[in-house]
């Protein structure tokens, strides 16, 4: 989901930098709530991927997008199922752009972050796909995406009521797709405590049975898990764009709360800032980490197990170090 999350802002700003272009953007059916509140010249299709299984699934997929007459086909993934689709758009003489994920560039980046130039944003690295044919694109993270006042805000006001003049709303996403990315689940809870004790509400977001269990434990008065209670992924969003902070992992829930302009906090461990995933329109000044352990990042994407076998990277955060950040944000 982070990866798509990641697509938003792109696509969202191609479009409206150049409105007359028609834009499909194709993804996987649970992430079309993201694409929500895109310009009205991007379609979004969501498809599910289990209908469309090995060369026969693939190639009745490219038959129904070929139908289409798509002038330029921009694979933003890269991966074989897309690879296999471009090859096919190719084969029609329709202009194709493939990412650069600068997989050289990563494998020389493990452990060396300390004296290795920062990798290319991957927000860029997109913008780069549909520069290379031929449309212009700024990046400009500096005012809003979206415009969500005219939501319907009722099942978030059923669910957390509303909130009073100066409450805080602070979301917590405790979980990343790999363990190497999360901070110690103890020390999590703690803050999520402290900050109950501070006044400020908590919402705790995560998917899954097993993340769901964990957070149910955490729930105090002030302590609420939001896991599958909000009927789906667009009330979720509506609840994020309502907080004053979130805290959270190298994560999709980064990027979404990002993307929703949402003041974000992160805490890095395993992956490193500087390997082209931060989150849109943030900076260093929003990441915890420990900046100096040489052995940073022992993986990209956060699947690989700790090197030293000490977790360092995560275990030498100390709650008291992120609730300052948190005071912090809040008092900018």
């Amino acid at each position: 989901m982070g990866d798509v999350a990641m697509t938003v802002p792109v696509v969202t700003l191609l479009a409206r930098q150049h409105p007359d272009l028609r834009i499909t953007m194709l993804t996987r059916h649970k992430f079309v709530p993201l694409f929500e509140w895109v310009p009205s010249n991007v379609e979004v299709r969501g498809i599910d991927l289990n209908s469309y299984k090995g060369l026969l699934g693939l190639e009745r997929l490219f038959s129904q997008l070929h139908r289409q007459d798509f002038d330029a086909v921009a694979d933003l993934h890269d991966v074989l199922r897309t690879k296999y689709l471009h090859s096919r758009f190719r084969m029609t003489h329709a202009s194709v752009a493939v990412i650069d994920k600068q997989r050289k560039q990563k494998r020389a980046f493990l452990g060396h972050a300390l004296d290795h130039e920062p990798l290319r944003p991957m927000f860029e690295r997109y913008a780069d796909v549909f520069r290379s044919l031929g449309l212009a694109l700024t990046l400009d993270s500096s005012k809003p995406l979206f415009d969500l006042s005219k939501e319907d805000y009722i099942p978030i006001h059923q669910f957390a009521g509303r909130k009073a003049k100066g409450e805080r709303w602070i979301g917590i996403a405790p979980f990343a797709a790999h363990s190497p990315k999360v901070y110690p689940l103890e020390r999590m809870q703690e803050i999520a405590n402290t900050c109950a004790d501070y006044g400020y509400r908590v919402f705790l977001f995560g998917a899954g049975d097993k993340e769901r269990a964990e957070m149910e434990m955490w729930e105090t008065e002030g302590i609420m898990s939001v896991c599958g209670r909000l009927g789906g992924l667009h009330n979720e969003l509506l609840l994020i764009s309502q907080l004053d902070l979130m805290l959270c992992m190298d994560s999709a829930n980064m990027h979404l709360a990002a993307m929703l302009g949402i003041p974000t906090l992160s805490v890095w461990g395993a992956t490193h800032p500087c390997a082209g995933f931060m989150a849109w329109g943030t900076t260093r000044e929003n990441i915890v980490e420990i900046a100096d352990l040489p052995c940073r990042p022992c993986s990209i994407y956060g699947s690989r197990p700790c090197k030293t076998n000490d977790f360092r990277c995560m275990k030498d955060i100390q709650p008291e170090a992120i609730m300052q950040r948190i005071e912090a944000v809040l008092r900018h």
